[in-house]
């Protein structure tokens, strides 16, 4: 074990894959030689060589449609889009091709790829730095879409995508990337994609979060604690898969529901939940289910982030 923050189990996690499997290729803007902007892959282009870990071209589209034509040839290719606003840029090639590959070969070709982007705001980045557009590719049938919130899970998801015959979408939230330290163990290992777990157990409530606001949660639960209020927190994990199965089993015992994003508030990842748990056990609610979420805005420059 060793005390690590989520950008080292990043690095981590890739390091592994790439001394375990010599088809697990690492390319995107700045990833390279200087370890990318947040120094995530820091260190591999040294240790594995620049044919395994690459600078590219500023293009998103180029980058997402190299890593897909690799994909098919049998790579397992891991490409970082360097802020996750950048992503609309390959939106195409993502939702045109990465996702349907499996559907329209009718099984002959999968894409086995992972694209890695720094997720949310709160760090007073410029435009398009602070984005936390997931549902939008939590709606795509054909890709999972995974944001973890701590540095053990970071690196037991990010190795589970990469050995994922399917593409996965791989958002990690920037803000905490190294406010968040954790003791994780030094070896490899792998979590289920499409698992939440219990971050606290409670019967009054239960509040659904994921990503930064996971962190945020668990401060404000630990005061309504002291005022005697019993919250179930959940760490969702993946936004697509999510884990229906153990939604509904917190609900039924807590009869609330609270679901908590920094994403905008409509058609989010918010709504989903709270249909499948109005749907599928409505008489077990005690209260309305309610969302906590970002407003209906882009996000603003850095002068008024604090605000939104």
């Amino acid at each position: 074990m060793s005390l690590s923050t989520i950008v080292s189990s990043v690095r981590s996690a890739l390091r592994l894959e790439m001394k375990r499997d010599s088809r697990v290729i690492i390319f995107g803007q700045d990833v390279g030689k200087s370890g990318g902007v947040f120094r995530a892959t820091e260190g591999l282009q040294k240790e594995f060589g620049g044919k395994r870990c690459f600078d590219t071209p500023l293009s998103e589209a180029g980058i997402v449609g190299a890593a897909l034509g690799m994909a098919i040839a049998g790579y397992r290719p891991v490409v970082e889009i360097q802020f996750s606003g950048f992503s609309y840029n390959a939106f195409n090639q993502i939702a045109n091709h990465i996702a349907r590959i499996r559907n329209k070969t009718r099984g002959e070709l999968t894409a086995s790829l992972v694209i890695r982007m720094p997720h949310g705001g709160g760090i007073k980045a410029p435009e398009h730095h602070g984005e936390s557009m997931e549902a939008l590719f939590g709606h795509i049938p054909g890709i999972k879409v995974v944001i973890p919130s701590s540095p053990y899970d970071t690196k037991g998801l990010l190795i589970s995508a990469i050995r994922d015959p399917d593409p996965v979408i791989f958002m990690e939230p920037k803000r905490v990337y190294r406010s968040l330290q954790q003791e994780v163990p030094e070896e490899s290992y792998t979590l289920p994609i499409g698992k939440a777990r219990y971050l606290t157990r409670g019967n009054d409530i239960t509040v659904i979060s994921y990503g930064a606001q996971l962190d945020e949660s668990f401060k404000a639960i630990m005061e309504l604690k002291k005022l005697g209020i019993d919250v179930e927190l959940v760490d969702l994990r993946t936004i697509y898969p999510f884990d229906e199965e153990l939604i509904l089993e917190s609900v039924k015992k807590t009869g609330r529901l609270l679901v908590i994003h920094e994403g905008p508030q409509s058609f989010g990842t918010a709504a989903e939940i709270i249909a499948c748990v109005a749907s599928e056990i409505f008489t077990f609610l005690k209260a309305p289910p309610r969302r906590l979420t970002g407003p209906d805005v882009i996000v603003p420059l850095p002068r008024g982030e604090n605000y939104y």
